[in-house]
């Protein structure tokens, strides 16, 4: 069995981590997440693709936050009630 079977980010480009991780959490919050101008002075996937490649820690910052995103569910979806739209016009 190969070695990335294993391997969360196997087949997982830095371009779609970058794209989750701004449709996730969106700009402002990412720059606070992972404190790097790219994300915070007028941020775009090009430039901060450009930057992540060339520079291997923050790089890995973007990589651990996409892992960690992966395990935790999203936060604006788990705070919403659940609505039932069998139940909605119904008097409990």
């Amino acid at each position: 069995m190969p070695h990335h079977a294993n391997d969360p980010l196997h087949g997982v480009t830095l371009e779609m981590q970058v794209n989750a991780l701004v449709a996730r959490f969106g700009w402002v919050e990412l720059s606070k997440l992972i404190n790097i101008n790219c994300f915070r002075n007028d941020p775009s996937v090009k430039s901060s693709l450009k930057f992540l490649r060339r520079t291997p820690w923050a790089r890995a910052e973007v990589e651990a936050l996409y892992l960690d995103s992966l395990d935790k569910p999203d936060s604006a979806a788990a705070q919403e009630p659940s609505f039932n739209p069998w139940t909605a016009g119904r008097d409990n």
